[in-house]
């Protein structure tokens, strides 16, 4: 089903582990903002043991006091619902860990990826999401991992229709796929 780009500014970042996504995305969100208010950043991780705690601390620290920081691991789009409004824009890093939450909460993934699609489509104020890439590689080993690949895969397609760009980041370097880059 296609779905008509979102009236507001919808970009959706793509690329590998430490491809340098998060740090583009952050930069593109912040160029959406109306000074001097802050972006907000919505974050999917759940500090799980300590290596986890780390890399949050790390990308807090990277952002600096231009952010405030949410954390929500299930409800993407009543998060987006509550928070979007124009001029101050949302981060959600990162779609694959919420697949990830989603899939260890036994949710409805196709369900969910519509309500976030239908929340994308009505949010008030810009929307920047990363996600990894993950259908690049070689066919997974075992059963759920070709599960995520696969929910991640249609994920991105779905949010890609809805999306009004779609960058796709390798070495640091965005690459339009749909929209423009800047």
């Amino acid at each position: 089903m296609k779905r008509r780009p979102s009236a507001n500014r919808i970009v959706l970042v793509l690329g590998g582990a430490r491809s340098g996504k998060s740090a583009y995305a952050e930069a593109r969100a912040l160029a959406m903002r109306k000074a001097p208010r802050h972006a907000l950043y919505l974050a999917t991780a759940e500090a799980g043991d300590k290596e986890m705690a780390a890399r949050i601390a790390a990308h807090r620290a990277r952002r600096g006091s231009a952010w405030t920081t949410h954390e929500e691991p299930l409800d993407l789009a009543g998060a987006i619902a509550k928070h979007a409004g124009p001029g101050a824009p949302i981060l959600v890093d990162c779609l694959t860990l919420w697949l990830s939450n989603l899939m260890h909460a036994r949710a409805d993934i196709a369900a969910e990826t519509r309500r976030l699609c239908a929340g994308l489509a009505r949010a008030k104020g810009p929307v920047v999401l990363v996600s990894n890439e993950v259908g690049l590689g070689i066919v997974p080993d075992n059963k759920l991992a070709r599960e995520f690949r696969d929910h991640a895969g249609r994920l991105h397609q779905r949010v890609a229709e809805t999306a009004r760009d779609v960058v796709f980041v390798a070495a640091g370097l965005p690459l339009a796929l749909k929209g423009k880059t800047k």
